[in-house]
């Protein structure tokens, strides 16, 4: 069972870290005057949450009476932008549901045995998880998680046929990318994809378009003047891949 316990709870915070969570509160909520279960399932519950917890080396507390009528459990908190702390990953103990169902193993003694139910929400309610997360990141979500990663911007209408080729080469890659075919103007559509938080803004003109490049800036405003496509791909896929 503590072995068990130990994978969910890493595997979370695995997960959240991936997603760019680093600071975590994290409580163990004890059983409730009424609840279900015999206390030596409660104790045992309760001792190996609390192990687990000791073993992960991260600061925890105990809502005493807090935990839910069918178990004890580990509740995963992180910080939105303001610093207000949002329950996102569980893991719960369930004495409810296997007497509900009435499951059972045989044990090595050749017995039938009750086994113990560990239920477990990774991300929490999705709703909250992605409100949590824009937060977090202020809306500018890392190269990998945003829904498009690049948008290209042709100057003049002459530039939208090699626009379109780039496009399909970057697909092709594996790359999410638009191409902002509007009438505003080149600065309008750049500060359009700065205010849409899109990493990279492709440029395209003339001299772009006769090189076989790009211009490439970034949505922090940062210019990194005309590189060419196998370069910024370079870029973009190593941005990705580091979870960027």
């Amino acid at each position: 069972m503590p072995a068990e316990i130990d994978k969910v709870l890493y595997f979370s915070l695995d997960i959240l870290r991936a997603f760019g969570f680093e600071q975590f509160e994290l409580y163990l909520s004890t059983r409730p005057p009424k609840r279900v279960g015999r206390e030596q399932d409660w104790d045992a519950a309760e001792t190996a949450l609390e192990d687990t917890l000791k073993r992960s080396g991260i600061r925890y507390q105990v809502n005493a009476g807090d935990g839910a009528f069918y178990g004890p459990k580990i509740d995963l908190l992180v910080n939105d932008a303001i610093g207000r702390p949002w329950q996102l990953s569980t893991v719960q103990f369930d004495f409810n549901l296997p007497e509900r169902f009435d499951l059972s193993y045989v044990g090595e003694d050749g017995a039938q045995h009750r086994p113990y139910m560990i239920h477990r929400a990774l991300l929490g309610s999705m709703e909250r998880f992605f409100g949590v997360l824009l937060e977090h990141h202020g809306g500018a979500l890392p190269v990998w998680l945003s829904p498009v990663q690049a948008v290209l911007i042709p100057i003049a209408d002459r530039h939208q046929e090699y626009c379109k080729q780039v496009q399909d080469r970057l697909k092709a890659a594996g790359l999410r990318v638009a191409i902002d075919a509007g009438v505003e103007r080149m600065n309008a559509k750049i500060r359009n994809a700065q205010l849409q938080k899109i990493p990279y803004m492709l440029v395209v003109g003339d001299r772009e378009q006769e090189q076989g490049a790009v211009s490439i800036r970034l949505r922090s405003g940062e210019d990194l003047k005309a590189k060419p496509i196998d370069e910024f791909l370079k870029m973009a896929k190593e941005a990705v891949a580091g979870k960027q």
